[in-house]
């Protein structure tokens, strides 16, 4: 085992080290007068090593090492080359497990988690102590073993042993086998005694039946009050007749007692008989032991059957079901003869000289036996013994009742601690044992009601915390689900402190300075601190997590108030990333303060996250690009879900948008997922107003101002349509021309629509525009064309402005539709 405090710095140290402790070892022996050894000239000691000695004793965390170093030389020091690993300066040694240079996460030196594996190693230490002292309480059980031996050996004492119990063994088997023919001749009036007792419960259940229906009032309304009070009288009286059933029952019971002791009579008689006829002492001895302990326990049994009656209900004595009372019978003759036993052993051993010491450990592992055959039986029982305890259910409804109700299901527990408390004091002969057992049970209940009582009064307080006013709801929507939402967690971590509070008090009461640990000690300090760090740490990111939210809700709510629909649909997209964000830095802090307040060193944990994040940032700087180009598209509103929108060279309808991806449906149907990496630019038609461009190409002939007043003229009765009046938000607006030349005059105008509604007021408005340009028969350029054939053979340059006419109807020529076609 390596000395955990011995903090070597070099190979000389173990001997500087053993040095001091030889100082320190002369200097105690000195003062308490060990002479032979301080005199001793390897001991002698300079002032250099008494200085060290002296600051040892000085310091309190080098004093408690140099303890540790004792305590483990104490058990043998180490073989050379088994010495832990030098470490320089003060402070443990590294926990088991930390990688060199840090490369896995390890235990900090003086940390929580390393103080806790020293005190479960301190634990196991005395566990197995205990364990080695209790076991040693049966080592005596070899002088039995021994005993036998030689018992059994000895020619002489084999002839006394087989001498005296022989006889004792034939005369304990006649009285048996007498017992057990009487037992079966007195089956008859047994069987008498219970149909006689039959027959007279059956007569008293047939006049109470009588009684009752007489006496049995007319219902008329009745308050709570008066109800309440009417059922305690029928329970009352209920109570009454049953006692007077139970006391007219004593006579069977009695005489079913008698019947059964003839039995057990005649065995007596049959032993005193027999001793007194068997002619050797000790054959005499052992018979009548043996008699008197067997008729003992027969009696005491027979007394728990008067009362238990397992095969006789109408002559029970108590209020139990026939199963419970088969098995108190039934278990109660089990302990029972496990004590005859017992008084049986301790008095042959006493007879035949057995060792004392391994009579008592023989009696010592039969009492035990008996204390675990208890706990059993404790266990058997605990439902009905629970139902039997509970109070009445009108008192049920009221809190102290109902904690005494539900304290009463577990009545086993201290039961059982109280049934094996016994055993050890008895058996380790602790003086005062059995009123710090009667003390730490009082004290025990008294700490489990207020307990209780402090639980109920604790989650009561939480409830009224928990529960939202009116008001506050309606000032703050939706506060009360969140507070919902978080109430089981703060009712389980409220029941964790109480339970955890309720052991140390008990621990305390018990004798375990368990207060002083916790506030004094070193490993409680920390143990608490940790908790409480932790415990304070949740809740301030709960509360940080739920007042991001309700700003960012509260936020959302004010523009669409204010009616800033656009603000508030922006901040609705960008609201998951920044939840997901704040969360995830949340969780961070969190499980670092967790580790860090446990004791585990996080630095190597951090710097491995910090390296891992910066390779894969490395290695994915297009994801981290669609990332950031994402949330600055949201942040800055570039888009929302079902805007027309232009981007990546694709036009269509937005149908969904995350941090990475733009997803586009266009007229074609075809869905076009677009990384956001890839958007340099993005074209918006869905934004605040659409402008719808008119162009013309007029002759030249033409006047421009009555074309463009027909083109107002046409946009103003477009306007005054109900379907499309309000996709309209200006009148038409003549910008002039554009160009003028051989090819004709250029004419520009323009007007504004709502926002996506320009193409579906152009075609329209292009629609009603043609027929009214051909109504008022405007002017537009006519194409020109030279025929070379036509000037073919000289004369003036022909120009052709128009189709030439048709031919002659033909029904061999082609069709010019089709032909163009």
């Amino acid at each position: 085992m390596p000395v955990p405090s011995a903090r070597l710095s070099g190979p000389r140290r173990p001997l500087a080290l053993a040095r001091v402790l030889a100082a320190i070892a002369v200097l105690v022996l000195s003062i308490t007068g060990g002479r032979a050894l301080a005199e001793a000239p390897a001991a002698a000691i300079t002032a250099q090593q008494a200085q060290q000695a002296l600051a040892v004793l000085n310091d309190p965390k080098r004093r408690e090492e140099f303890i540790r170093t004792l305590s483990v030389i104490a058990r043998g020091l180490p073989q050379a080359g088994s010495m832990p690993a030098p470490t320089s300066g003060p402070g443990p040694a590294p926990a088991t497990g930390a990688a060199p240079g840090g490369g896995k996460m390890a235990l900090e030196p003086n940390s929580l988690g390393s103080d806790i594996i020293g005190e479960l190693s301190g634990m196991r230490q005395a566990t197995a102590r205990q364990a080695r002292q209790f076991a040693g309480l049966f080592s005596d059980l070899a002088f039995v073993g021994h005993w036998v031996r030689t018992e059994f050996a000895t020619p002489d004492l084999r002839q006394a042993l087989l001498g005296a119990f022989g006889p004792a063994g034939l005369v304990i088997l006649a009285a048996l086998a007498a017992e057990r023919g009487l037992a079966i001749l007195l089956r008859r009036p047994l069987r008498a005694v219970t149909g006689r007792a039959i027959e007279a419960e059956r007569r008293l259940n047939h006049r109470e039946a009588q009684e009752e229906a007489q006496a049995r009032p007319e219902p008329v309304p009745q308050d709570e009050t008066q109800q309440e009070t009417q059922d305690t009288r029928r329970q009352d009286d209920r109570k009454q007749h049953e006692t007077l059933r139970i006391l007219r029952r004593v006579p069977f019971s009695l005489l079913h007692l008698l019947i059964k002791l003839l039995p057990v009579a005649l065995f007596l008689g049959i032993g005193y008989a027999g001793a007194a006829i068997v002619g050797d002492e000790q054959a005499e001895l052992v018979t009548l032991m043996v008699t008197n302990a067997y008729v003992a326990a027969r009696m005491i049994c027979l007394l728990v059957e008067m009362v238990m009656v397992p095969k006789s209900p109408t002559i029970r004595l108590c209020r139990a079901s026939d199963r419970t009372a088969r098995i108190v019978t039934r278990w109660w003759n089990l302990l029972v003869a496990v004590g005859s036993i017992v008084v049986c052993l301790s008095s042959l051993g006493v007879l035949f000289h057995m060792p004392p010491r391994g009579t008592q450990a023989l009696i010592r592992a039969i009492v035990l036996v008996e204390h675990i055959l208890i706990a059993v039986f404790i266990w058997r029982i605990r439902m009905p013994v629970a139902n039997a305890l509970q109070p009445p259910s009108r008192l049920r409804k009221r809190t102290f009742w109902s904690v005494l109700a539900h304290m009463a299901r577990f009545w086993w527990l201290p039961a059982m601690v109280f049934d094996l408390a016994l055993w050890l004091v008895w058996a380790t002969q602790l003086r005062g044992g059995y009123s710090w057992i009667w003390r730490t049970t009082l004290m025990t209940v008294l700490v489990i009601l207020l307990s209780r009582v402090a639980a109920v009064l604790a989650f009561g307080a939480q409830n009224r915390l928990f529960h939202i006013s009116d008001e506050t709801e309606i000032r703050y929507p939706g506060l009360q689900a969140r507070a919902d939402y978080y109430y089981p967690f703060a009712r389980r971590v409220l029941s964790s402190l109480l339970v955890f509070v309720t052991i140390v008090v008990l621990m305390q009461a018990w004798g375990i300075p368990s207060v002083a640990f916790f506030l004094h000690g070193t490993l409680g300090t920390q143990i608490l601190a940790a908790i409480l760090s932790i415990l304070v740490a949740i809740t301030v990111a709960a509360l940080v997590w739920e007042s991001a939210n309700a700003a960012l809700q509260r936020q959302v709510r004010r523009y669409e108030d204010t009616e800033q629909l656009s603000r508030a649909v922006r901040l609705r997209t960008v609201l998951p990333i920044i939840r997901t964000v704040l969360l995830t830095v949340i969780i961070i802090i969190v499980a670092v303060t967790t580790l860090s307040q446990i004791g585990l060193n996080v630095t190597p944990l951090l710097t491995g996250a910090g390296i891992l994040g910066a390779a894969i940032a490395f290695g994915s700087q297009s994801l981290v690009k669609d990332f950031i180009t994402g949330f600055f598209m949201l942040v800055e509103n570039a888009m929302q879900v079902g805007d027309w929108v232009t981007a990546g060279g694709v036009s269509g309808t937005v149908e969904h948008l995350s941090i990475r991806t733009l997803r586009l449906r266009t007229t074609s149907g075809d869905v076009h997922i677009i990384p956001f990496s890839s958007v340099t630019s993005v074209a918006n038609t869905s934004r605040d107003f659409n402008v719808v461009i008119v162009t013309f190409m007029l002759d030249l002939g033409e006047d421009p101002d009555r074309v463009a007043a027909i083109l107002a003229d046409q946009v103003a009765e477009l306007r005054a349509d109900e379907a499309f009046g309000p996709m309209i938000l200006t009148d038409f607006t003549f910008l002039g021309l554009d160009s003028a030349d051989g090819n004709g005059a250029k004419l520009i105008g323009s007007f504004r629509t709502t926002a996506g509604n320009k193409w579906k007021v152009s075609r329209e408005y292009n629609r009603r525009l043609g027929l009214r340009m051909v109504r008022e028969k405007v002017k537009f350029p006519m194409p020109t064309a030279v025929s070379l054939l036509s000037n073919f053979g000289g004369g003036p340059l022909r120009v052709e402005g128009d189709r030439p006419a048709a031919p002659p109807a033909n029904t061999n020529a082609p069709d010019p539709d089709k032909t163009h076609e």
